[in-house]
This record gives structure tokens, sequence and C-alpha cells, in this order.
């Protein structure tokens, strides 16, 4: 069945409405959980001011999370943040963990479908030795979170967000803690908090309604991408559609949490929740030796472009994630992508950046937000609205060649 029997209209109506229905969930679940992870973050703290680390740990598409989880903590974007310890577990993280943990430790497990025994249990060893435990979802942690939705991507996406927020705040209360009257380069995000010591009890509820703002300004993000990408992201769908139909693959990269992203969106086309079909997806982002050798021998601009010349097949599609649209290894290996002919996609935060007023992809999708957590989570939403449209198609069509 060739794409121009999908019906983009429809596709992009139901991408809107997808984008548009995740906003309630939101709602819901941070208007209950907000005072709790107020409490969680301020613990958290303490914890990392006694010494401790946050050990992450997930499988499947949860074990993006974990990588992010670590790579937000040691590598913050807010500039003047310190570095906190943060290890993502890996695959191996039952035997990994009894290890590794201290009692003045962190634990945060994610599992977000079901037959997730082996993330529990990890949580229970922790919690015996004495870490602040983290349950994304699930029970017998000091901190169990309920599954948002039986969608599990809206469910990742919410996550996203909780580890967003307790990573943001747990600098406020490590920074009035250490400093007690300056807040430092957080000081935009929590006026409240002003340039005078305050009893850091007192901070809690006004922590509370900024983790609201913040949910809140990711809503209406989001909202603004439905009413202004849905269009594209049937185009989109419908473009890599046609490729894959040919016996072409989507090769995705990026960086930092934008990689962690990569990894997300190929293990959600390879191995995607029950009920989704299958379709061939590779991150350039999961290969640590390649990017590690690339980067030494010859600069940290080729590590995708290397990759993709050897991986990239006619019919392919290049999926480059970028929070500025202006990275030069995503807008180098892009580049080399459409000289090679493949179907090029951008997704990118800001303006689209450089991705968008280079012309270097086929299409740019744009999420207008100027501060990164935020970016990456509306993003995270676009991509999976990708993923469902390509369901659909893939529907329509039965199966891919």
């Amino acid at each position: 069945m060739s794409t121009l029997h999908v019906n983009v209209d429809a596709m992009a109506y139901h991408a809107r409405e997808r984008l548009l229905d995740r906003n309630a969930v939101f709602e819901t679940f941070f208007m209950s959980e907000a005072p709790r992870l107020a409490e969680a973050s301020h613990q958290m703290s303490r914890r990392f001011l006694d010494g401790g680390r946050l050990l992450a740990f997930g499988s499947g598409a949860a074990s993006t999370d974990a990588q992010h989880v670590s790579v937000e903590f040691v590598h913050p974007v807010i500039v003047g943040k310190r570095a906190l310890p943060a290890i993502d577990l890996g695959p191996e993280f039952v035997s990994h963990l009894p290890v590794m943990i201290e009692p003045q430790d962190m634990a945060m497990g994610f599992a977000f479908s079901s037959g997730e025994y082996a993330i529990a249990q990890a949580l229970h060893n922790a919690r015996e030795r004495g870490a602040l435990t983290f349950a994304l979802a699930g029970a017998d942690a000091d901190y169990s979170f309920d599954r948002p939705s039986d969608d599990p991507f809206i469910c990742q996406e919410v996550f996203e967000v909780l580890y967003h927020l307790l990573w943001e705040t747990v600098h406020v209360y490590f920074e009035h803690r250490e400093q007690g009257r300056d807040v430092g380069a957080s000081a935009f995000l929590y006026p409240f908090l002003g340039t005078s010591q305050q009893n850091v009890e007192g901070v809690v509820k006004h922590v509370e309604d900024s983790m609201l703002q913040k949910m809140r300004e990711l809503n209406r993000i989001r909202t603004e991408a439905a009413e202004t990408q849905a269009d594209a992201i049937s185009r989109v769908a419908a473009q890599i559609h046609t490729r894959l139909q040919r016996g072409g693959k989507i090769v995705v990269f990026g960086n930092g949490g934008s990689a962690t992203d990569a990894n997300d969106f190929a293990i959600d086309c390879v191995a995607p929740p029950k009920g989704i079909q299958p379709i061939p997806a590779i991150s350039l982002s999961t290969e640590p030796a390649i990017i590690t050798a690339v980067a030494n021998d010859v600069g940290s601009e080729s590590i995708y472009i290397r990759q993709l010349i050897a991986h990239n097949r006619p019919n392919d599609i290049a999926i480059g994630i970028s929070t500025s649209g202006s990275s030069p290894n995503i807008l180098s290996a892009l580049g080399e992508a459409r000289k090679r002919g493949l179907l090029t996609i951008g997704i990118a935060g800001y303006d689209g950046g450089r991705i968008k007023s280079d012309q270097l992809a086929d299409e740019t999708l744009v999420v207008h937000s100027d501060y990164i957590p935020r970016i990456q989570e509306a993003q995270a939403s676009v991509y999976h609205t990708i993923r469902m449209c390509l369901d659909d198609c893939g529907r329509e069509a039965a199966t891919y060649a």
C-alpha cells in the first residue's frame, strides 16, 4: 500500500488529540503528587550533602530513563549547578545494586509495564540497606508512584517530568541549606526564595507551587505543539512509513538527555509496548566505544556522521534530536544524511536552531521553549506521537516489507 492511501488529515487530527489528551493526565498526577515530590527532593538534598549517590535502573524502554537521570544529575543544564553523583546501573542492575548500594544512597527504579519483578526486588534490597527508594511505578518504596496512565508512553513522559522536577528542586534545597542566603543560578526559577535566609521547611509549599507552574508550562508548550505541529507530525509519519515499506530503517541520534531520547525512540520502534507493531530502528547514541573512539581520534563533531556513513542504506530515515537545534554533530550528521538521499527529520527546541534556519532537514518539528527540561519533556510527547502514527500507518498497510 502506498503512502498516497494514508489519510494524512485524519492522522494529523489524531496526533493533535493525542498530544492534547496528555494534559489532563499531567494535571491530575502532579496536583496529587507535588507535596510528596517537594518533600522527597528535600530528603534527597540531605542525602547528597551527606555523600549519598543516586543509583538508577530500569529495563527495556525504562532503562533509558535511568540513563537520563544519570546525565541530568551529573551534567546539569543550568550553568553554575554542581555535578551530583548519579549512576545508571545498566542492564545488570540486579547483581550490581547489592555491591554498590550504601545506606546514605538513593535508588530509583523504573518500570512502565507488567512483569517487572526484578525492579521491585532491587528496590526492596536497597530499602533494606537504608537507601531512600523511589518506585516509578510500583510499591514497596519510600516514594511509590502508581502508573498515571495505561499508556506506557504517557507513563514514561509523566515520570520524566517527575525526575526533572526532583533534579531542579534538589539544587534549590541543596544550595539553600549550604549557602543560607544565595540560590545562585536558580534565582530566576525560584524568585520566592529571594536573597534573605529562610527556614527550609517554609520553602516546601512554595516549591509545590513552583512544580505545578512548571507542569502547566509544559502543558502550554505541548498544547502549542498540538496546534502548530500536528500537520507536520502526520507528514513525517507518512514519509517515514513510505521509506519503511521500501525496506528502510530509522537512524536516530542526540546528545546528553537527547541521546537517551534517541535510545528510547529506537527501543519504542524495535520493542514497542504490547499491541504495537515493531519497526526497524537503531540509535547511534548507544555505542560508547565508537563514540569515544571517534571523539578521541577525530573529534566530537564526527561521532554521528562516522556511524551514519557506515550504517546508511537506501530508504533510511535520519532523525536528529536536539534541544538547541544547533549541535554541531547533529548538524553534520543530518547534512551527510541529506547528501546520501536519506529522509531527514529534525526534532528541536527554541526556534529550531540551525537545523531549521540552514534547512538541514526535510521536516523540522519545533518545540517552542527556551528551557531545556521542558523542551525534552515536550519532545518526548512529539516522538511518542510519531510512533503511534507509524503504528496507524502500519495497520493500514498490514506490514512493512
